[in-house]
């Protein structure tokens, strides 16, 4: 099964490791670095122009940049797994 993160882009639901909220979890310094080691590697990918509300990491360690929101998100993953 696949999830839709935003725009024309899918992702297999068992690939997803974490969904993050993007304004409550960049409030830490780790998921600062991480984010910005993340961006330094090539591994984060924007579905959209528009700015983020979550992203999810995979686990090929690709970060995703969403406009959805965590809830959103994590509802198609819910129906997904039904």
């Amino acid at each position: 099964m696949y999830i839709h993160i935003g725009e024309n882009k899918v992702i297999r639901k068992k690939d997803i490791l974490f969904i993050f909220d993007m304004d409550s979890s960049t409030v830490s310094v780790h998921t600062r670095n991480f984010l910005n080691k993340a961006q330094r590697e090539g591994r984060v990918v924007s579905v959209s122009l528009d700015l983020p509300k979550s992203f999810i990491v995979t686990r090929n360690k690709t970060v995703y940049l969403s406009t959805f929101n965590t809830s959103t998100l994590a509802s198609q993953r819910k129906v997904a797994l039904q």
